[in-house]
C-alpha cells in the first residue's frame, strides 16, 4: 500500500507550466530576507570607518544571494522542462557554476585585499545560513516519512 502525503501531492500540483524568475524570487523570500538582514549588518560596520569592510561583506552576501537565485532558477527549469539530466551533466553544471563563482569571489577579494577577505565571510555566511534554511524542511520531511 503507497501512502501519499497532501503536502507533497500539494507541492507537485504547484509546479508552474515554465520556469520564471519571479517564480523563484516569491518561493525565496526567506532568502531574500536573510541577505536583506545581512547587508545591513555588513553596512553597520561602515559607520565606524570601515567602508570597505562594509562593502566586502555586504558584497559577498549579494554573490551568494546570486548564486542562491540562479540555482534554484536552474532547478526550477530542469524540474519544469521535464527533462532528465544524467548525474553527470548534474556534476558537470554544478561545478561550472561554482567555478565561476569562485573565480569572481576570489578575484574581489584580491581586488580589495587586506578587507577584501569580507567579501569571502559574507559569501560563507550567507551559504551556510541558506544551506541550513534549505537542510531544515528537508530534515522534517524525512522524518515524518
Amino acid at each position: 500500500m503507497v501512502m501519499t502525503d497532501e503536502r507533497s501531492t500539494q507541492a507537485i500540483t504547484d509546479l508552474p507550466d515554465h520556469a520564471s524568475l519571479g517564480r523563484v524570487v516569491r518561493d525565496q523570500r526567506k532568502a531574500l530576507w536573510v541577505a536583506l538582514a545581512l547587508i545591513v549588518f555588513g553596512l553597520w560596520f561602515g559607520q565606524y570607518g570601515n567602508w570597505t569592510i562594509a562593502g566586502c561583506i555586504a558584497g559577498g552576501v549579494l554573490i551568494g544571494l546570486a548564486n542562491h537565485l540562479h540555482t534554484e532558477y536552474w532547478l526550477l527549469r530542469i524540474i519544469t522542462s521535464g527533462s532528465d539530466l544524467t548525474r553527470g551533466q548534474m556534476t558537470r553544471a554544478t561545478i561550472v557554476r561554482l567555478v565561476i563563482l569562485a573565480v569572481v569571489a576570489i578575484g574581489i577579494a584580491v581586488a580589495f585585499w587586506p578587507a577584501g577577505i569580507w567579501l569571502l565571510f559574507g559569501l560563507g555566511i550567507f551559504r551556510l545560513i541558506s544551506f541550513v534554511m534549505t537542510a531544515i524542511p528537508l530534515l522534517k520531511e524525512l522524518k515524518n516519512k
